[in-house]
């Protein structure tokens, strides 16, 4: 991922709770330079007092939303004009839409369609359209549970032991195996960054840390009856390239 991006963060501060912040800021760090920080609500209501200092904490700057009618989401829809505004002042190259709002669907799609990056952070009961309208799609209860403090405790074997997590299912292993087999050589064997990109395009939600995983690699070590790997030395370099192939 291209980290010099530039990357508008817009945040639906009544979808999305307060004590993700933290988390959330530095995973949008690993794809791109947030130059564009804005979070959207009612300020007066007592509901968004923990943000307040967060926001502070984070640079993030809000924007008051009155809401002018009952039923109608004004929030929404001020995201939505902002966007707008951001996409056709060309000042950044991506976005990262925080919500788990459905309204936020067709927003993303005319986004893509515009040449953006679009990046989507929500909870796990964030509906399917708008996921498949992100590039990629982060849930931000991942995030909470891979804090530095439990980093720390799992740097050692590169998995997390958390009751959230989803289990791997016959599916998934199916989905890992057809898509090694679309980017695999004569000989069967892939590039696990090819498999990890591909995986993503197909399901906009994949992500190792799903599952319990750090990284890609130990979750296909971890499925070592339907998976082989292969590292490799490469010539001059201190590193490996892991190549991965279905077992017979």
């Amino acid at each position: 991922m291209d980290k010099d991006i530039k990357l508008a963060v817009l945040i639906d501060g009544d979808n999305i709770p307060s004590a993700y912040v933290k988390e959330m800021m530095e995973e949008i760090a690993k794809y791109g330079n947030p130059t564009i920080k804005r979070i959207y609500g009612d300020w007066t209501r007592p509901t968004l007092k923990k943000w307040k200092n967060l926001l502070l904490e984070n640079a993030i700057i809000p924007i008051q939303q009155y809401g002018y009618t009952t039923g109608k989401n004004a929030t929404d829809a001020a995201m939505i004009i902002d966007a707008m505004d951001i996409l056709y002042s060309e000042k950044v190259d991506g976005f990262c839409l925080v919500s788990s709002d459905s309204d936020f669907t067709r927003l993303a799609t005319r986004l893509r369609e515009a040449g953006m990056k679009v990046f989507g952070i929500g909870e796990r009961k964030t509906p399917e359209p708008f996921i498949v309208a992100c590039d990629k799609f982060i849930y931000i209860e991942i995030l909470k549970a891979l804090s530095k403090e439990t980093e720390s405790k799992v740097e050692e074997d590169t998995s997390v032991k958390k009751h959230d997590v989803d289990k791997i299912t016959p599916n998934v292993i199916r989905l890992i195996s057809s898509t090694i087999s679309d980017v695999a050589d004569e000989d069967g064997w892939a590039f696990l960054g090819d498999v990890g990109n591909l995986l993503i395009k197909k399901r906009k939600d994949f992500d190792p840390r799903n599952y319990g995983f750090l990284k890609l690699t130990p979750l296909i070590k971890s499925l070592k009856k339907d998976f082989e790997i292969d590292e490799r030395d490469v010539e001059g370099k201190r590193i490996k390239h892991i190549f991965v192939r279905n077992r017979e």
